[in-house]
């Protein structure tokens, strides 16, 4: 039986929004506050978050893929479904990495959209599945939150730290020998200001229809969530540089919600969080994640030798690895919209 209902409750959803959820919020808004206050980081410490995903949350919550499409359809795990996901990984990551040495900016920008459309999504199940977002009644109104949702870390750190945010730009490019002249007019003052405005208004526009259908005005708690998390991921992306504030946020934001989604369609794992235990569903995910993590490492090791430029320094080592990210997340986005599909995320009741 598909796993179709949204709704997680009871115990299971006390733990996970105890562990996915609160503390997130915490450890992003105390973050944040140091550099409203005017603190700097040497760039070289901002890269350890991204560095540390590598290995932490990161890299490894997409490693499940294979077993999350028959989880999610309620069908046992087979060689058949795990050659399908397989294939899917080999021919959508195979000609996206092609793009990479054919055309790297157009590759870049495209990194950039799907990013954003898939971190939009990750947070519209995680508002409907734990936070009551009975609010977003529409498929419209699902859509604009996650494209402001995808949008908060992918534009908001443009219209903050233009130069951070293009020299990152610059680090993924330029393993495929792109100079910066070619990435030149999404910074100019006139493309971000157009941006930041029409953002803006989007963000504003998304919160108040939302407020409008809110079963309970401002108090309804969905609601509350949506619009504080929102207010969070604005103050956050303007004050805390790009580099660290992506690391984070990839690492803490959205790789919990999407293993907290993942560990829901474990068995096991329900069975221990029932029990207010985190336990089982770690270790289950460490599993379950393990045997590709390995993989993709390898393959980061050997994509070290096909890049035109090799890394020299570290921030051109995490700009390959972001790539390889890029190459990865093509085909997980296919994989969490399948998983949409199945939980009924774009189908409003």
């Amino acid at each position: 039986m598909a796993v179709r209902d949204l709704t997680v409750a009871g115990r299971v959803r006390t733990t996970l929004t105890g562990s996915a959820l609160a503390p997130v919020w915490v450890a992003h808004g105390l973050l944040a506050l140091p550099f409203l206050a005017g603190l700097s980081v040497p760039l070289e410490l901002q890269y350890a978050p991204l560095a540390v995903s590598v290995v932490l949350l990161g890299l490894p919550h997409g490693a499940v893929d294979h077993l999350a499409v028959p989880r999610v359809r309620g069908r046992p795990v087979t060689t058949r479904a795990l050659l399908g996901v397989g294939a899917l990984y080999g021919l959508l990551g195979g000609l996206y990495l092609a793009g990479w040495f054919l055309a790297p900016v157009l590759a870049f920008l495209l990194f950039i959209a799907i990013t954003w459309a898939h971190w939009g999504q990750g947070d519209v199940y995680a508002l409907l599945a734990l936070a009551d977002a009975d609010h977003l009644r529409t498929r419209l109104q699902r859509a604009a939150t996650a494209a402001v949702r995808g949008g908060l870390p992918m534009l908001v750190p443009l219209l903050s730290y233009p130069g951070q945010y293009r020299r990152v730009a610059r680090a993924l490019t330029g393993r495929f020998g792109v100079g910066a002249a070619d990435l030149a007019p999404l910074f100019r003052v006139e493309t971000r200001l157009a941006l930041g405005v029409g953002f803006a208004l989007l963000t504003a526009a998304a919160l108040a229809v939302g407020l409008h259908r809110a079963p309970d005005g401002f108090g309804d708690r969905g609601w509350r969530v949506d619009a504080g998390e929102t207010a969070l991921l604005w103050l956050f992306f303007l004050a805390v540089p790009p580099v660290l504030a992506i690391g984070v946020y990839f690492c803490l934001w959205h790789s919990t919600r999407h293993i907290a989604r993942l560990v829901l369609l474990d068995p096991d794992a329900v069975v221990g969080l029932r029990d207010g235990s985190l336990a089982p569903a770690l270790r289950g995910f460490a599993r379950d994640a393990a045997p590709l993590t390995a993989v993709s490492l390898a393959f980061l090791a050997g994509f070290y030798y096909l890049v035109p430029v090799r890394p020299a320094t570290v921030e051109a080592a995490v700009g390959l690895y972001l790539v390889l990210i890029a190459v990865l997340t093509l085909p997980h986005v296919v994989v969490v919209a399948l998983m949409d599909r199945v939980q009924g995320v774009w189908s409003p009741a």
